[in-house]
């Protein structure tokens, strides 16, 4: 017997000896050879392209939970306060840990992206006889600044890794190695490469072209204007007028572009051939049939469609959102605003109608599909309203069951051409120019008033107006800096911007704790709310990543 199992253990060996000389004789795949570099970075770069939309309702980089639960914008929503308890903790401003697993997963999702980014800038190096390789490593270099962007605005103190980096080297870089400006700056080069290496159209859909590159550049110098030279605080302590300069240079670039004003307001968020219009710069790409089980689909939003049709009732309009929409005399009701809860019984801003769905009123646009009160999963916690723009009408073969959840494929605009000449107004009137910034924030309202074509039912409660200087308002540059801010308010509003807004300018502690105690009279849990300045401006930077860098990285202040 031992014999026999002697020689069977001979035969096993001389087998898998054979077998392995088979194995060693295959060339080896998933590497770059001298061979396969030629079309390795077409694949590098879609691969950079697909982590756009590689995200998941815990990690949205819609940022919704991070800069619209967190502003006052929106309550989390949801069954109740548990339901996803961090983004709770981030809508009151309490109990926030540096161990939330979503936030530490948000981290390392960026990361990835900016890695693939970064192998596909050394694949396209790696190319030869290319002709558009500056073009290619522009796009590349786009989508690296996307998602650094993203982490500054969350983090503000984060480790810079380009292409030269070794992925195994990561952990080895400080997040404080570069000051506040230079990690702006950092930013800003890689979208400065894509303005003069970019083409000004791009044939294929969702691709980067030259004018997304200056968008996103105008912006990055707008949020780097706003100096916060104190390691040891959040505060603003100048405001840069070379920044401010840039912005008003790569704005009126894209201005002058193919790019403009959707004729109605509400045509930015509908699905099918209102996608990639005129004012969407640059979107995320869905879609639906595309050999996969669901398609390629909104991930990230899925959570904000209400029970009624789906779930999960997330990311639910705060009455003082809604109440901000109000007009007198067609302006906005500054001072007064938030003293009303009647919500459309006065007269609104039109985008009211485009952007929370209302009880009695019909469910984006469609007069057979009224929205009602128990749509709502928890009234009596985060009210009665909706969020409107990520979300599609039901009966659109776009709307995607995933049961229990509902996504949709369309698409999820970045960069929007209203936005832009917004960033244009505000930096006009940081340099004193603020006459120059009437016409720009006009061209916005009255775009909105122009916007009522499908909201025919809400017309007894719309008024609005421009600004007229002398008539109706004294346009001082107070003035304008107050309706600047609003107007970015009203035409951005839950598109995940709010909270980032008020961090840039400085005033997120008054703005968010006068919302706390407006809003605790109306939801008992805001009773534990409070904002505390020079922490709560960014995350914390997750333990498990300071841990990956063996204690390398620095905690941001107040954590």
């Amino acid at each position: 017997m031992k014999k026999l199992n002697k020689i069977g253990f001979i035969s096993l060996i001389i087998i898998f000896l054979s077998a392995c000389s088979d194995i060693l004789n295959e060339p080896p795949t998933g590497i770059l050879t001298s061979d396969n570099v030629q079309t390795a970075y077409e694949g590098a770069l879609t691969a950079a392209y697909s982590a756009l939309g590689n995200d998941h309702y815990d990690k949205p980089l819609s940022l919704w939970p991070y800069g619209t639960v967190r502003s006052d914008d929106a309550y989390k929503g949801g069954s109740g306060e548990q339901d996803i308890a961090t983004f709770h903790f981030f809508e009151i401003s309490n109990n926030i840990s540096t161990e939330f697993g979503e936030v530490d997963a948000l981290w390392y999702q960026c990361y990835i992206s900016i890695s693939r980014a970064n192998s596909a800038i050394n694949a396209i190096n790696a190319a030869e006889n290319l002709t558009n390789k500056e073009a290619k490593i522009a796009e590349a270099r786009f989508l690296r600044g996307h998602f650094y962007f993203i982490l500054k605005i969350l983090f503000k103190n984060i480790p810079y890794i380009d292409e030269t980096i070794p992925v195994e080297k990561y952990g080895t870089i400080s997040n404080v190695a570069l000051s506040n400006d230079e990690l702006w700056q950092k930013i800003a080069d890689d979208f400065k490469y894509g303005v003069d290496h970019l083409p000004a159209r791009q044939a294929d859909r969702g691709r980067a072209d030259k004018y997304a590159a200056a968008t996103y550049l105008a912006k990055t110098y707008l949020y780097k204007a706003y100096r916060q030279e104190n390691s040891q605080s959040n505060e603003v302590t100048s405001i840069n007028t070379a920044d401010l300069n840039n912005v008003l240079t790569y704005a009126d670039l894209v201005i002058g572009s193919q790019y403009k004003l959707e004729h109605d307001f509400a045509f930015n968020f509908l699905p099918g051939s209102f996608e990639n219009g005129p004012e969407s710069i640059f979107a995320v790409q869905y879609s639906r049939d595309d050999g996969t089980k669901f398609g390629r689909v909104n991930f990230a939003d899925l959570l904000s469609v209400p029970m009624k049709l789906g779930c999960c009732d997330f990311l639910k309009p705060s009455q003082s959102l809604v109440n901000a929409f109000s007009t007198q005399n067609g302006l906005p009701a500054f001072d007064s605003y938030n003293s009303n809860n009647s919500g459309y019984a006065v007269k609104n801003d039109p985008r009211l109608f485009h952007t929370v769905a209302l009880p009695g009123l019909p469910y984006k646009y469609n007069e057979s599909l009224i929205y009602d009160e128990d749509w709502n999963r928890n009234p009596g916690t985060y009210g009665v309203y909706a969020s409107l723009k990520e979300n599609v009408d039901p009966t659109c073969d776009c709307f995607v069951p995933m049961v229990p959840f509902y996504a949709n494929t369309k698409n999820r605009i970045i960069l929007r051409f209203s936005d832009l000449l917004l960033m244009k107004a505000e930096a006009l009137i940081e340099l004193h120019r603020s006459d120059e910034a009437l016409p720009i924030i006009n061209l916005i309202r009255n775009r909105a008033k122009n916007s009522t074509d499908l909201i025919q039912y809400a017309s007894d409660h719309i008024d609005i107006k421009p600004y007229q200087n002398g008539v109706n308002c004294n346009w001082t540059e107070d003035f304008a800096r107050q309706a600047l801010r609003w107007e970015r308010r009203l035409e951005l509003a839950m598109e995940g911007g709010r909270f980032f807004d008020l961090v840039r300018w400085g005033i997120t502690e008054e703005v968010m704790n006068a919302y706390y105690n407006a809003e605790k009279s109306r939801r008992s849990y805001y009773s534990q709310a409070n904002f505390t300045k020079n922490k709560n401006e960014y995350l914390p930077i997750p333990e498990q990543q300071i841990k990956f860098s063996k204690y390398l990285y620095k905690q941001n202040v107040g954590y």
